[in-house]
This record gives structure tokens, C-alpha cells and sequence, in this order.
């Protein structure tokens, strides 16, 4: 019975991870047109785009080979695995052993290279210049996630998720400046890796902007919904992830019971709302830059996790 529990416990998990994905990116459109003044399309409508997308019929290009169709469903694979590795309601779960950042960011990074194989199969001009400003933002984005692990690791002792939340849940972390750079550098970057202003817009279909929506503009029908489901998986385990990391309250510990799982998830959604509702209001305070301007922003979270580990051994050393 306690085996059948936690696998209950973790299934949950993952399905929250898939069902919630979509309402976080309804949420975010909705916010942002309300803020325009805009009445916007309703919280539900991805989950209408969804519908829609797979009912539609596939149109491939004749030059498409078997890795074209494919990739679709390896890059949703890969990060919805990657979504649900990290602890949203509850630490300590059956699978949370796998739930390393060093894994769950080369998961990440498998989803990415396959996109951009993708996007070079067809030969288009279109997807040329996405792969090629994607690994532009890639070639900044993951070093800069590898120092802020390096920091998240150096403090906790320990890269695995479940042990990070709950030491930094504890009284043992206090506050630190290097957690701070740390914050701000992992929120940098998830602006980055989700394609959102100021770095690329998601509803742009002009050329000489489009990084993200250039790599997928051949795709239609359920491979082009396997893209847009990704892409909300993938924005809510960024927010998840600085969830878990950075405010880790709330979440149930291994073994409670029913009633502070249900709280945990509801704290869990709580803090996804939030960060939603931040986004927006970024997101309309601020103009997109010029695609070469992007190294600066990205080149700022580098340094701050550089800086972030350096100040962790100078103030052991001290």
C-alpha cells in the first residue's frame, strides 16, 4: 500500500505538470492584454489551440526526413520529464532521486539541439537564422545556468532537487548576496530559454526578430501542438524550479499525508499565479532589444553567477 501511495503521489505530479502548463500560459496572455487594456483571449484558449492543432492535418515539406517528424514528440518527451523531476508539492517523492539539476538542465539542452536539427532538416532560410540565434542565446544561456548551480550546489551541498528544497526551506541559509545574484541570474536566463521579451516575443511572425517561432514555422497539425505544449511545460518549470530553489515553502514532506500534499499543490499553484502575473507586467514594461544586444543581457547572468560562486569561496576562505 505505501508503494502504491507514493506512485499515486508521483503520477500526481506529472499530470499537474501537463494539465497546469497550458492555464499558466493562458494566465500570462490574459494578464498582459488586461494590462494593455485589452480583453484578451480567455485562460482556456490554449487548451482550445491545443484541440484544434492535433485535429488538424499534418503538411510536411517533400525534402522532410523521419527526424523532422520525430522530433516533435522527443522534445515534449524531454521536457516534460524535465517539468516533472522538479518538486512542486511535495519533496521526497518515489522519483525524486533522478531529480538532479545537472541532469534536468542536459534534458533541457537535449531538447534544444534536436529543435534546431529540426529546424536546419527542411533547409529553409526561416530555420537556419532560429537555430542559428538559438545557439547564439544557448552558447550564453547554459554556461551562466552552470554557475548558478555551481552556487545553488556549493550552498546546499548537494545538486539533488528534493535536498536543496529542504535545506533551503531551513533556518541554516539565512540571507546571502549570492543568492540574490543567483535569483536574478536564473530568472535572466529563463526569460531567455522560454523565448519572452526582451529576448524574443512568442507571438511575433516578423524575420528579423523571430528566434523561436523561426525554428517551428514548418511545423502544423499535432507536431506544431507537441512544440506549443513544450513550450508551456517548459515555462512553468522555470517558474517551479525558482519556486522550489529560492521559495521553497510549503512543499509537504516525504510521507505526510493527503490533506498537506492538497496544500502543497495549493501553494505550489499560488506561486505559479504569481510568477505569471509578474512576468506579464515585465513583459509589457519593457520593449524587445535588437537581437545583438542579447549577449549583453545573457552576458549579465554569467557574471552574476560568477560572481555569486566567487563570493561563496572567498567568504569560506575567510
Amino acid at each position: 500500500m505505501v508503494l502504491i501511495g507514493e506512485l499515486a503521489a508521483q503520477a500526481a505530479q506529472m499530470l499537474l505538470v501537463l494539465l497546469v502548463a497550458p492555464l499558466l500560459t493562458g494566465l500570462v496572455r490574459k494578464v498582459k492584454a488586461r494590462l494593455q487594456r485589452r480583453r484578451g483571449p480567455p485562460l482556456l484558449q490554449p487548451y482550445r489551440d491545443l484541440r484544434r492543432l492535433i485535429g488538424k492535418e499534418v503538411v510536411l515539406a517533400e525534402n522532410a526526413s523521419w527526424l523532422f517528424r520525430v522530433v516533435p514528440y522527443l522534445v515534449f518527451s524531454a521536457t516534460w520529464v524535465a517539468a516533472a523531476l522538479v518538486p512542486t508539492f511535495a519533496t521526497g517523492l518515489l522519483f525524486s532521486w533522478t531529480g538532479d539539476l545537472i541532469a534536468i538542465i542536459a534534458l533541457l539542452a537535449t531538447a534544444r539541439f534536436l529543435l534546431q536539427l529540426a529546424a536546419l532538416d527542411i533547409g529553409t532560410s526561416f530555420g537556419g537564422i532560429g537555430a542559428s540565434r538559438e545557439s547564439l542565446i544557448a552558447s550564453l544561456a547554459e554556461p551562466a545556468t552552470i554557475m548558478i548551480v555551481f552556487t545553488i550546489a556549493l550552498i546546499a551541498g548537494s545538486t539533488q532537487l528534493s535536498h536543496i528544497a529542504a535545506f533551503m526551506g531551513s533556518e541554516q541559509v539565512g540571507l546571502r548576496v549570492s543568492l540574490a545574484f543567483a535569483l536574478v541570474a536564473l530568472v535572466i536566463v529563463a526569460i531567455a530559454e522560454n523565448a519572452r521579451i526582451p529576448v524574443d516575443n512568442p507571438a511575433t511572425h516578423l524575420e528579423l526578430t523571430m528566434v523561436h517561432e523561426a525554428m517551428v514555422l514548418e511545423y502544423s497539425g499535432r507536431h506544431l501542438a507537441m512544440i506549443e505544449a513544450a513550450a508551456s511545460v517548459k515555462l512553468l518549470f522555470h517558474l517551479s524550479l525558482i519556486a522550489c530553489i529560492f521559495f521553497p515553502f510549503g512543499l509537504a514532506q516525504e510521507g505526510r499525508d493527503l490533506l498537506a500534499y492538497a496544500a502543497g499543490a495549493g501553494l505550489w499553484l499560488a506561486k505559479l499565479a504569481a510568477g505569471g502575473v509578474l512576468l506579464a507586467m515585465f513583459e509589457t514594461s519593457i520593449a524587445k532589444m535588437r537581437v545583438f544586444r542579447v549577449p549583453g543581457f545573457l552576458g549579465a547572468a554569467l557574471m552574476l553567477g560568477l560572481l555569486a560562486t566567487l563570493l561563496l569561496f572567498i567568504s569560506r576562505s575567510l
